[in-house]
């Protein structure tokens, strides 16, 4: 509740909270005369229903009122503890965020035996235990398979996970800093230096490069301009470069797909992919289980297995 973009927003939450307790005594105190009635006095409205059934106007029960002026006491109480006047963190300093912090923590403490055993063992044997699979498995699964799915095959702008092709380097130091620090990939758009005829004669050259096929006619002027546009980023070979994540244009590996229309919108547009840091999410020891266990996916010494 303590985070606004301005002061307004605040005590606008702050009066509506005030507000409705404030609505509810008053409410109460305007009905006070209820309290003096007594059963006898009770009104008849005139409504009557199969002959014999009267809707009466009942005075509210003594005891009813001063349950809810209770609760309305109550409320200030709470507001004066806890957050929920705006930016007023209230006198305990409690906040959802802190709570689930400390209970991360706790939980942390109490699991943290469980990687003891796998703190000195290097990534590959890591990688060959079958209860460290299991627990690098789980970890993927509940952190990492929204994005490169529970396959870990990843899709079209997620890489694949299983292969042997890494944008970054595949490297056990290297996954570590991934998982930890993220990345953020971004392929700049042309749009401004390339026309779209000679962006789709680049995507001709790129095609060849790989095998794929492609029209030799237009591929020469595009080598030309891939010379001029994309070879400091991906190598005058077009095999990539792990220190920028420039993806290898010579293999069999698309993260968005092959097509001569996917790669001019790719040449046009630019691309920026983010791999989100995990350091404040999972500890250096969960860390490293899952960053075995995708190591062992492309590696087969590991052992591991995407099942």
């Amino acid at each position: 509740m303590s985070d606004f973009v301005s002061g307004f927003w605040s005590y606008y939450i702050a009066a509506i909270a005030l507000g409705g307790v404030a609505f509810c005594l008053w409410l109460i105190y305007t009905q006070r005369a209820w309290l003096k009635k007594k059963v006898e006095q009770t009104e008849n409205t005139g409504h009557v229903w199969d002959g014999s059934l009267s809707e009466l106007n009942n005075p509210v029960p003594r005891w009813w009122t001063v349950f809810y002026v209770g609760l309305c006491f109550f409320a200030l109480g709470y507001l004066v503890l806890y957050p929920g006047l705006g930016k007023y963190a209230g006198t305990l300093d409690y906040s959802s965020a802190k709570a689930v912090k400390q209970a991360q923590i706790e939980l942390n403490d109490k699991i943290k035996p469980l990687y003891e055993r796998y703190a000195g063992m290097p990534i590959p044997q890591v990688a060959q235990d079958t209860e460290a699979r299991e627990i690098g498995q789980r970890l993927f699964l509940n952190n990492c398979a929204q994005c490169h799915g529970s396959d870990a095959a990843g899709g079209p702008g997620f890489p694949n996970l299983t292969d042997a092709d890494w944008l970054y380097g595949g490297a056990p130091e290297q996954i570590i800093q991934t998982i930890t620090k993220g990345r953020h990939g971004v392929m700049p758009a042309w749009s401004a230096q390339i026309k779209p005829d000679e962006a789709a004669a680049i995507a001709q050259y790129v095609r060849s490069l790989s095998g794929l096929a492609s029209d030799p006619l237009r591929a020469v002027p595009g080598k030309r301009g891939f010379e001029t546009y994309c070879v400091a980023c991906h190598g005058a070979e077009g095999k990539g470069n792990t220190a920028l994540g420039a993806p290898n244009l010579t293999d069999n590996v698309w993260l968005y797909g092959s097509s001569e229309a996917t790669i001019v919108k790719t040449i046009l547009n630019g691309r920026s992919n983010e791999m989100p840091a995990q350091e404040e999410r999972l500890t250096a020891d969960q860390i490293r289980m899952l960053a075995a266990w995708v190591w062992g996916l492309s590696n087969q010494g590991g052992a591991a297995s995407a099942d």
